[in-house]
């Protein structure tokens, strides 16, 4: 007997043996893993049997770009209540970025971090470290410790929360240059929130005494050309120095060019955007106020589409959400003066509905959907064919997606600690729901409720750290 069955489903599994092509099949865990995948129909001895008739089975989304506010702002959210909310958006591996109390840039804090993950997470965690203390022994430490990569600020860090951003923040190019040299031997990717600080004050500046309306000043003190200084800066120095480089939250059509451009020349360059830059413009900041302000800003209709064709150029890799809780009083308070109120807006519970709902009504395939925010997301940061795909040996992670029937999106319902804050999602259209969310082999979630708990999650790792076990 084995622990459980997926039946009568759907399988969307990019990349596996039996090509890309939806397929009917079981799915049988057992410790863990995935066993085998049978034909339709097969007759299977299970603990527990999940009907998934009519639905989509998938390898388990993977958001990563990830904050919670443990354990320095328990108010905002903390490992527990946003891994359960992913766990309820069908996410089973989120990846923690380094921004903590003092900011994730030594061993010591690093596995602070890990431990509080263990204890707490509903799904699996991954963490990133943060090498701009320029240490070469953290840096290798937090690489054999298990870090999925490392992340970098180009802006300093908010005022007030310098401790945060400890470790994080690298406006200069030479110091950017010489972090990107001592990651290479760990042969870990390095995340950069590619914005110019220089080009930030200036902006911010002007914006802040231009005759606008208030709910475009946040736009005015961070354009276009904010972004695409800093992605160009980025990637000649990891095409010079052969060090690969994942740019966030691509939010410009310029951005996204000059990404292509990237690939043209084979610079070790990847890159995502996420949901709210693909739906929405600033004028959404009209009706939403403070509870829009992201980092970088909204755009305009022309960035949109630039998005939405590079994630189907295969230009930009993934769809992640950078999810990123603060409380409603914290938003409420800056109505009225939006350059300062806190940047970020939950999302985590938003990532698998409103991808697979842009796959249902056409955009692009189902198994591009999947590809975008499971598959290439293993890929990139060396946990395929781990997670990423559902084949025998695999980690049992796998998303139950029921496509049928039309919903919404409904805060009231969600898990975060942040979810009044979501203002942009909240009322969106969508075809079906997230059925069940299976981490690890265990069932987390089903039907609309948490059946996981604190510690079902797992911290997860690359598969290989090249040439790190040198040193």
């Amino acid at each position: 007997m084995i622990d459980l069955a997926i039946v009568n489903g759907t399988l969307i599994n990019p990349f596996s043996e039996e090509g890309d092509a939806p397929q009917p099949a079981t799915v049988a865990i057992d410790q863990g893993l995935v066993q085998a995948i049978l034909e339709p129909g097969a007759t299977v001895d299970a603990d527990q049997i999940l009907d998934a008739e009519g639905m989509l089975i998938m390898p388990g989304a993977i958001d990563i770009h990830f904050h919670c506010r443990a354990p320095a702002f328990p108010a905002r959210g903390d490992f527990a209540s946003e891994t359960r909310a992913a766990a309820a958006g069908g996410v089973t591996t989120v990846f923690e970025m380094p921004i903590s109390k003092p900011g994730a840039s030594t061993v010591a804090i690093w596995e602070a971090r890990r431990r509080l993950a263990e204890r707490d997470a509903y799904v699996n965690v991954g963490l990133y470290g943060a090498p701009g203390l320029l240490d070469a022994a953290e840096i290798q430490g937090m690489a054999r410790a298990g870090a999925v990569g490392f992340k970098l600020f180009l802006t300093r860090a908010p005022a007030g929360r310098e401790d945060e951003f400890e470790g994080l923040v690298v406006e200069k190019m030479s110091v950017i240059a010489e972090a990107l040299e001592l990651i290479r031997p760990t042969g870990l990717r390095c995340a950069f929130h590619a914005e110019d600080q220089s080009l930030v004050d200036y902006y911010t500046a002007q914006a802040g005494v231009s005759d606008v309306p208030e709910f475009k000043r946040h736009g005015l003190s961070r354009p276009a050309v904010v972004e695409s200084t800093a992605i160009a800066a980025l990637i000649a120095l990891a095409s010079e120095l052969k060090t690969p480089i994942h740019i966030v939250h691509v939010s410009t059509k310029m951005g996204a060019d000059l990404v292509r451009y990237a690939r043209s020349i084979n610079a070790p360059v990847t890159a995502e955007t996420c949901p709210q830059y693909l739906l929405f413009t600033e004028d959404i900041l009209e009706q939403v106020g403070p509870y829009g302000k992201i980092n970088p800003p909204l755009r305009h209709a022309e960035d949109r589409a630039a998005l939405w064709q590079a994630l189907t150029d295969g230009v930009l890799d993934v769809v992640t959400t950078d999810h990123s809780p603060f409380t409603a009083e914290e938003k409420e308070a800056a109505w009225g003066n939006i350059l300062d109120a806190p940047p970020g807006h939950p999302g985590v519970e938003a990532l698998v509905p409103l991808v697979l709902t842009e796959a249902l009504n056409g955009r692009f395939s189902l198994t591009r959907a999947v590809e975008l925010i499971s598959t290439k997301p293993a890929q990139l940061f060396n946990l395929f064919p781990r997670k990423g795909i559902v084949q025998p040996g695999a980690e049992a992670d796998l998303t139950v997606y029921d496509p049928r029937g039309e919903g919404k999106i409904d805060r009231t319902t969600w898990l975060s600690r942040a979810a009044e804050c979501n203002r942009l999602y909240d009322g969106l259209p969508t075809r079906g729901q997230v059925h069940a969310t299976i981490v690890g082999g265990k069932v987390v979630y089903r039907a609309g409720r948490i059946l996981g708990k604190p510690g079902d999650g797992r911290i997860v790792r690359p598969i290989t750290h090249p040439r790190v076990d040198e040193y």
